[in-house]
């Protein structure tokens, strides 16, 4: 019954973004197994449908982050600025490109798995402080923003998830890259959203977002969004850092084995 897929998408974008928004992941990312298995969302469907989830979502963490002034300073603009054009892109390139869903996994198992990795040594095992390098300039973020942005609207994830696991691993502080990740990642959910939508007009298909499903998710990662945030403040860093890690590795641990069967 529809109203029963509702109280499911709401528990499950809920529970989701609890999880995830204290390190600056939409949840979006996690969503998408659970549109395919359990939801049974059509390709590329699904994709649009997660940035509808990152739309409606995104104000509950976003609005705790800015009461805590975690919200100013310029790594937030770049980020938004470098990734909202290289969403588009994606969009366009998920539509016409990358149809089927066993490349879609396998793409996204290929870059979440070693950057999970990668940053999961990378806390565990500190370079020694004599080694160790700033943070990356202000255009390779911005370049590095466009880029994953472009691979965040071919799978619906904004962005700011790819990003931040990056960034983190660069030695930038949890703390900062969250809040700027979850900020890019809604900015570029809007435009990615509002793409698909004028897509679905010119070409057949499950294009369109599911929006029943999308909205039910999104309310529940909205009330989850702000609980993460609020909690994120009490998380040590290391602790942080580590869960970020898992996220990713694991995400792409699970799509690996989904696209092989």
């Amino acid at each position: 019954m529809e109203w029963e897929l509702g109280v499911a998408g709401l528990a499950v974008g809920m529970l989701i973004a609890v999880v995830t928004a204290p390190v600056g992941v939409s949840g979006a990312v996690f969503l998408l197994p659970v549109q395919l298995s359990l939801f049974t969302v059509p390709n590329p469907a699904v994709t649009p449908t997660n940035l509808l989830y990152n739309v409606v979502s995104g104000p509950g963490a976003l609005l705790r982050y800015r009461r805590d002034g975690a919200l100013t300073g310029p790594l937030v603009r770049r980020m938004v600025l470098g990734t909202l054009p290289g969403v588009v892109l994606g969009a366009v390139i998920r539509v016409f490109a990358l149809p089927g869903p066993r490349v879609f996994r396998l793409l996204v198992a290929m870059l979440m798995l070693p950057l999970g990795t990668w940053l999961i040594v990378r806390t565990l095992r500190p370079a020694p402080p004599e080694v160790r390098r700033p943070g990356p300039a202000p255009r390779a973020v911005t370049a590095l923003a466009l880029a994953v942005g472009v691979v965040g609207g071919i799978y619906g994830v904004g962005g700011g998830s790819i990003l931040g696991p990056v960034l983190v691993g660069h030695g930038v502080p949890v703390s900062k890259v969250a809040p700027a990740a979850l900020a890019s990642t809604f900015a570029t959910s809007v435009v990615g959203a509002s793409t698909y939508a004028v897509l679905s007009l010119a070409r057949s298909g499950s294009i369109a977002p599911d929006w029943f499903l999308g909205l039910a998710c999104g309310f529940g990662g909205l009330i989850g969004g702000y609980v993460g945030a609020r909690i994120q403040p009490c998380m040590p860093e290391t602790f942080l850092r580590l869960l970020l890690g898992t996220l990713a590795a694991a995400l792409g641990a699970v799509y690996a084995i989904s696209a092989l069967r």
